[in-house]
Parts: structure tokens; sequence; C-alpha cells
């Protein structure tokens, strides 16, 4: 079992208590800068520009002043603590920057200096610093050691949310030509191709056909993953990982079994292949808007009746709470459907209504936990009940197998803890941070192994399942440990039986 780097890993603890501090201990970590050729195609200077201080307060008064939200985190802090051993990245660090509320103070002290009154006049009173070089190399080095997992926010009393402070420093950093490479190149590669990973449509044709194939092969029974099918029932917006990575693929033939069964037409669009949206990582309403106006044209052009998001954390973040004000109005489609849709809600609802043949025996060589992840669990809902995203994906399983567990009550739901590999971080130039980030999932996880012989721990987001294929080696962990809840239910179809 490949660990890949020497990675000074963190050891697992009985007790999760709170580490001592090391300062400095990850000063030495960054992702790597974009290219102007990274850069530029988002609108963004290509490199630091001269005048880059003028800039970078300019921006920082116009965030100020767009979202209300952001002044309020920035003055209501005091200090309490309440945070600083709920970050995934300061447990496994032990960096005192990776502290929620250190972390903003990056922001913070700078706001203060030159938004505040006491901070222009008396700035060593109330912690304001100037803007220099060395605060905006912290800046960059730490607040892309922030995955916008928001469970810091959970715990705070005051509600503030550490991930928009994060949110905004990348866009302002971005703006003065900082910007990181990783999320940067990937959101280009979706405005010209269409997906992060710049499959162009004959690739994609070729993936699907070889799907078909193989599932006819393993199955005997013929089913179709259309792509650009017009007048489809269903537009499926899946992330590109869904067409060649495991476990990844599982989950997208997974997808297309249960479709079949319920007979609803459903199709894939060359033209908007991607569900996720790297905008929000780097704070960019901007981006944002423009890929998510791709899906909308998609559909559109396809004429489909509904849009349903496959198993993407962030994508489904994007598309719950912003979508419809991002791209609508989306009135040409079908009323009786929600828009967006969760592919977990067709296939419960679907279960519910006994559309669905399944055979949970076929799972009985697993023994299942489930791994929350961060933007369902804190930035979305399914279903018409509250609670519906930690709900529905478990019923799913449930149904689809018949041993279930879950993890400790204290890091899953709303309190989940982080893959580690959220947030634009999916990166291999942060592979220590990441190792390092998932230290508290793999605690848990490791747990229900050793207690209720836990074999497998499904996920709905596809950089969890990266993330963990990547890390769980480091931990003595098997990676194909990590699987798609339609990777279970794929298993548990019982095709021909239905139809």
């Amino acid at each position: 079992m490949a660990r890949g780097p020497d990675i000074d890993v963190p050891t697992l603890r009985e007790f999760r208590d709170i580490p001592a501090i090391q300062e400095g201990a990850m000063a030495h970590l960054s992702p790597f800068v974009a290219k102007p050729e990274h850069q530029e195609p988002l609108g963004f200077p290509g490199e630091l520009v001269d005048n880059w201080q003028e800039k970078a307060i300019d921006k920082m008064g116009d965030l100020l002043g767009k979202y209300r939200a952001l002044p309020v985190f920035l003055d209501s802090c005091v200090k309490c603590g309440a945070c600083t051993d709920k970050c995934h990245y300061f447990l496994g660090t032990q960096d005192p920057k990776n502290m929620p509320v250190a972390r903003q103070d990056l922001f913070r002290q700078v706001y203060r200096r030159y938004f505040t009154w006491a901070g222009k006049i008396f700035p060593w009173l109330v912690g304001a610093k100037d803007l220099t070089k060395e605060v905006l190399d912290d800046w960059y080095k730490y607040f892309h050691q922030c995955s916008e997992c928001r469970r810091c926010s959970v715990f705070c009393p005051y509600g503030i949310d550490t991930a928009e402070i994060t949110m905004a420093a990348r866009d302002i950093m971005d703006h003065i030509g900082v910007g990181q490479k990783y999320s940067n190149e990937i959101i280009g590669k979706v405005h010209t191709i269409g997906n992060n990973l710049g499959l162009p449509t004959p690739a994609l044709i070729n993936t699907l056909e070889g799907l078909e194939e193989d599932i006819e092969e393993e199955t005997g029974i013929a089913v179709r993953l259309p792509l650009d099918e017009q007048g489809a029932d269903v537009l499926l917006v899946t992330p590109s990982a869904d067409f060649f990575a495991e476990p990844h693929v599982d989950g997208l033939i997974g997808y297309a079994k249960v479709f079949h069964q319920a007979g609803i037409r459903w199709t894939v669009s060359s033209h908007a292949s991607e569900a996720a949206n790297f905008g929000i990582f780097i704070g960019s309403y901007e981006q944002m808007h423009k890929v998510s106006n791709r899906i909308r044209t998609a559909a559109l052009e396809l004429g489909v009746k509904r849009v349903v998001f496959g198993e993407c954390g962030h994508a489904w973040r994007v598309a719950y709470s912003f979508l419809n004000s991002l791209a609508g109005p989306w009135d040409f489609l079908d009323p009786k459907y929600p828009t967006p849709q969760h592919i977990c809600e067709v296939t419960y609802d679907l279960i519910q209504q006994g559309a669905l043949n399944l055979d949970p025996t076929a799972n009985d060589d697993k023994v299942l936990t489930f791994h929350d992840s961060c933007n369902v669990a804190r930035g979305s809902r399914m279903g018409n009940i509250p609670g519906g995203q930690f709900d529905i994906p478990r019923a799913v399983l449930k149904a689809s197998a018949n041993h279930f567990v879950d993890m400790d009550p204290e890091t899953i739901c709303e309190k989940t803890f982080c893959c580690g590999g959220g947030g634009g971080l999916l990166t291999d130039d942060l592979l220590e941070l990441r190792v390092k980030g998932a230290l508290p999932r793999m605690e848990a996880l490791k747990e229900v192994v050793e207690t209720h012989g836990v074999t497998h721990m499904a996920a709905i987001c596809a950089i969890c399942k990266s993330q963990f294929s990547k890390v769980m080696p480091f931990y003595g962990l098997p990676m194909d440990m990590i699987v798609s809840v339609h990777q279970i239910v794929s298993n548990a179809i019982q095709l021909g039986t239905k139809e």
C-alpha cells in the first residue's frame, strides 16, 4: 500500500485533546501561485500589480460595502476561544495561525488599520496592522490552509463565518495578481471546455460508451449513459471525476442504473458536464455566476424538465444556495420538481415509491459508515424537511445495505469534520496539510473500525472521495475503503426486475 511522500503524519489519539501550540509549524507551506495564463482568462492581473497595496485596500472596501455580513463578522469577535479546537487544520498541524480566530485576525488587523477610526489613530491599541508584503505572504499561506468548511461557525456564539473571511481574502489576492494556480486553472478549463478536467466531447463520448459496455457485460442489461440528448427528462450535472476515477465512476454507474430502472430519460451535457464550481473557493460571485450559467444554457438548449446534481459537496452547496439567484430564472422547467435536485433526493423518492428493487444482501460483505461532507452538511439541505441532508443519504444507504453504523455523534452531521482537502486545497503541493487536516476524521473512522468492524466509508462529495483515497494509506487504511453512496446502490439494484 503506497503512501507517497515522506510526511510527518500525526499520531492518532485516544482522547481528542487540544494539542500543544507549535508556532510557525506550517509557515513553510503555501500552494503554487497562478501564472498569467491562469489569471488573465478570469479577468485578474497576471502578476502582483505595482500599486498592490492601494488596490487591495480598495477591493477590501468594495467587499465591505457589498457584503453586509463581512464587517459584522470582523467587528463582533470577542476572542472567546470557542472556535480554537474546532478546526481540523489546527488539530492536525498545531500551528496557532490555523485557529479560526487567528486566521480571521490576519484579515481583521488590516481591516482595523484602514477602515476603523481607532485603527487609523491608535493602531497598536486595537491590534491594527499595515498591509505589508509580510502580511500579504501570511494571507497567501494561511488563507490557503482553510477549507471553508464552516465547522468553526457552528460553535461560534456569534455565528462568525470564517469561510466568508477566507473567501474575501482570496478574492482580494486574485484582484492584485496573487491567485492560486489549482483553483484558477480549473475555473479556466470550465469556461473553455465545460469541465474541471478539460475533457473534450470525444473523450466524454468514449467514456460513456465504455461504461455502457461495462454495465451490459456485468449485468446483461443495456443501460444507456446518454450525452446531449434532446428532450430528456433530466439533465444530470455531476463532478467530472465521475467520468474517469474510482470510486467516483462507480457512483455514475449507480445513477445510470437508478434512472434506467425508474424509466427516467436523462442526459449529460457536453457544454456543462461539470457540477463543481470553484468560483466559491476563490470567493468570486462573478466566476460562480459564469460557471452556473453554463448549466442554465445547457438545460434550455436540451429542453429538459429538471436539473439533478450528482455527488459533489460544494457543487450542491452552490446549486442549493445560489443557483436560482446566480443563473435563474428556471421557469422553463417542470414546476413539480424542485430546482435543483440532488441525486440522493431522486433515489430516496424512488425508493419511497417502490420504483427501485434493491437487494441489500448484495452489500453484506461491507460494514458501512457515512462521512457528512462539509458543504452539504453546513451549507445546504435536501428534501422538504430540516436535516434532510443528513437523513436522506443515510436512508439510501440503509435501503441498499444491511450493515451501517455512524461515527461519534460529535464528528458527524452539522458537527462533521472536513475531509481535509476541500476549499480548493485538493492539490499535491498542499499534501502535507491535507494529510494533517484529515487527522480528526481518521480518528473517528478508526474508532468505528475497531469497535464495529467498519470496512467502508461512503461519501457524496467528489473532493472527499479523492482526498480520502489519497490520505487513508498514511493512516494505515486501504485507499479503496472510501466508496460512493451510489456505488452501494449500484451493487444492490436488481436490474431487469422492475423495468
